[in-house]
């Protein structure tokens, strides 16, 4: 999803850029040293340089998952008034509104602005690991294009 996204943005010229978290070996939050690691130094610059981020998360048991908990611990206020959007990918269609918890807790610990039309895919849009849902494909596109008209301030 996240890559047929940054494939959506390159066709309208817009730059985007792409982290996947398995490449990054950041730290589990400790609230002590872990802030001073080098990958959380680089994943916060670029968090804090992006006008929109867009967050590409796996459900797991009814949430996000850990992953980028630990990523929004350790970065914390590089997400301060921030757009935020998300692609969503689950098992099933019952975990619908599990992004819930982590968008309010954007809104309300850094003042994010939380694109309100979200991306949700299951198990059966997928095939060999790659998007073959043309209804997710579509939203995927109406986010494109609704998360370079949002702006915020």
């Amino acid at each position: 999803m996240a890559n047929y996204l940054a494939d959506c943005y390159q066709t309208k010229s817009i730059s985007a850029g792409l982290v996947d978290l398995r490449d990054s070996q950041l730290p589990l939050c400790d609230g002590d040293s872990a802030y001073g690691h080098r990958s959380v130094a680089a994943l916060s610059r670029a968090i804090s340089d992006a006008r929109v981020i867009v967050v590409a998360a796996p459900i797991y048991n009814f949430d996000v998952s850990a992953a980028l908990k630990n990523l929004i611990e350790l970065t914390g206020d590089a997400w301060e008034n921030k757009i935020v959007g998300f692609l969503c990918a689950a098992g099933g269609a019952s975990s619908y509104m599990s992004v819930m918890g982590i968008m309010n807790s954007l809104m309300l610990d850094f003042r994010c602005l939380i694109i309100p039309r979200f991306v949700y895919a299951t198990g059966k849009d997928f095939e060999d690991g790659q998007l073959i849902s043309n209804a997710v494909k579509e939203r995927i596109q109406e986010f494109a294009t609704t998360s370079t008209k949002i702006r915020n301030g």
